[in-house]
């Protein structure tokens, strides 16, 4: 196999070929009621997976203790590969309709578990660059689709941060980012009581679809009922502004070219991932006295970080200089599933359990460039703009668009939209919330979760992951358009200064 991608020269990519896979329809042997072989044969795959169909998710785990693989091995084998989505491979063939289908087919674990050899040298000199030079290489290799589309690759030697490395890569079309990671921590027990699934942070306040907003009581007077009335109509005008910008922006309106966008179009090349660790007790002391929400704080930060970043490389000293740059949030408009739900899922095997795949929205999020004298702007600012989107069905009609022109047009003419939303955007930006306790996979603590994607052709993706007491900021960038380390230390240095800022109103 070829070595790795440029930039990560000193580490060789897997040693081992891929294997090949005798992958088909679920052979007849099979013990399956004709309900469930009928449900194994035609379930479809969701219009976003098929519009995703060159998306990879990317999962960095660290360990706390050296790979134990058998235990490993056995606890994947009995959880992991037992999800219906996970020993299920693509099929077009035989249908009138040629639409792919998710198709049974039986899983042999050796073609999903990696364990490469890497050279001692590089890993010995430095092996976080080794870890990071490794997973970089991930995105440059292909996947067999003749097999499921998942696989496990194991670095058994200790970096700063753990004491081995595993490194997931799955196809987005088994499931958006929330529904893979639920599924991992599924596959997780409690540190403190391996008995248990791990507790998750409570839910937002919230509940219901934005438009659910009940109608006072007859008590409450007309100015209460008008204020009803009017908050409809507000939430309807946004909604129509949202989905014009969003056509305008598939049509002809793109994002100025600055040095966080590719100039090379739809040209996707290899990613690197680089990631940090903040401390999630800063983001909450930021966002109790700001009086706003986690996300809040986390979209100011990244504008923050983005904005010293851009005023140091490129030279430019107008303080009175401001840019909007936009990025892509995937919205999941799936009803959230419970972790005892998918372990059911997973014990049973049927994929009627939970409802699952991709069903994602996009909404437009403007990103401000701009120098600041006092850091808590950045919130404010990022406040504003996240409450406006809330009050907006801009998720929910983008999807529909993209369902009706898929189902009108075909996957190409979807294909094109997609693409152009993405390539006249500037980012990537995602948060998801883990488990708010210390877990264990298969009996290995686990150290922290780096999930992150390829495939898009932005040449930055910006990822937040919370887990236990912390938050990951996961940067997925183009190596030829940043300094990843340099930009990587401004989102650690925007966090700090932003803290200070709001520590001293507290």
């Amino acid at each position: 196999m070829d070595t790795v991608a440029s930039g990560t020269s000193s580490v060789a990519a897997p040693r081992n070929q891929p294997l090949s896979v005798r992958a088909s329809r679920a052979p007849d042997t099979e013990r399956r009621t004709d309900e469930e072989d009928a449900l194994a044969a035609e379930e479809p795959v969701s219009p976003t997976g098929r519009l995703m169909d060159s998306f990879y998710i990317v999962v960095t785990i660290g360990l706390g203790v050296p790979v134990n693989l058998p235990v490993l091995r056995a606890g994947i084998e009995a959880q992991l590969a037992r999800h219906p989505r996970f020993r299920s491979i693509q099929v077009t063939d035989g249908y009138k309709d040629a639409r792919p289908r998710w198709v049974r087919t039986p899983v042999n674990l050796d073609d999903h578990i990696v364990v490469p050899e890497l050279d001692p040298a590089a890993v010995a000199a430095d092996p976080d660059r080794a870890v990071e030079d490794y997973v970089a290489s991930l995105s440059t290799l292909p996947m067999d689709r003749t097999r499921p589309l998942w696989e496990f690759h194991f670095l058994d030697f200790p970096t700063s941060e753990a004491a081995a490395t595993v490194a997931v890569r799955a196809h987005h079309s088994l499931g958006d980012g929330m529904a893979l990671l639920t599924l991992l921590v599924a596959c997780t027990r409690s540190a403190a009581d391996p008995a248990r699934l791990p507790a998750m942070p409570p839910p937002p306040a919230r509940s219901g679809p934005i438009y659910a907003r009940p109608r006072p009581p007859v008590s409450a007077g007309a100015r209460e009922f008008a204020a009803w009335l009017w908050s409809y109509a507000v939430l309807a005008w946004h909604t129509v502004a949202d989905v014009a910008a969003f056509a305008a922006t598939v049509l002809f309106l793109r994002d100025p070219h600055t040095l966080f966008k590719s100039r090379d179009g739809d040209v996707v090349r290899g990613k690197r991932f680089v990631h940090t660790t903040l401390s999630l007790d800063d983001v909450k002391l930021v966002k109790n006295a700001m009086k706003c929400t986690i996300n809040d704080v986390l979209v100011g930060m990244t504008s923050a970080a983005l904005s010293q970043y851009y005023f140091r490389e490129s030279g430019d000293i107008d303080a009175r200089k401001a840019i909007c740059l936009r990025s892509i949030l995937l919205v999941n408009l799936r009803p959230p599933a419970s972790l005892h739900s998918v372990v059911e899922m997973m014990e049973s095997g049927k994929s009627k359990a939970v409802k699952w795949g991709n069903k994602l929205g996009y909404i437009i999020l403007p990103f401000h460039i701009a120098m600041h004298d006092d850091p808590l702007e950045y919130i404010r600012t990022a406040k504003k703009t996240v409450d406006r989107k809330k009050s907006s069905l801009e998720a929910i009609f983008t999807h529909a668009i993209g369902e009706m022109v898929l189902n009108l047009f075909g996957v190409k003419a979807a294909a094109t939209i997609f693409s152009r939303m993405i390539s006249h955007t500037t980012i990537s930006f995602t948060n998801l919330v883990g488990p708010g306790e210390q877990v264990e996979f298969c009996g290995h603590p686990v150290a922290f979760i780096a999930p992150s994607v390829y495939g898009p052709p932005e040449a930055l993706t910006v990822h937040y992951q919370s887990y236990d007491s912390s938050i990951k900021v996961i940067l997925a960038v183009d190596e030829a358009h940043f300094d990843c380390r340099q930009l990587l230390d401004d989102f650690a240095g925007s966090l700090v200064r932003i803290r200070d800022a709001a520590a001293s109103r507290v």
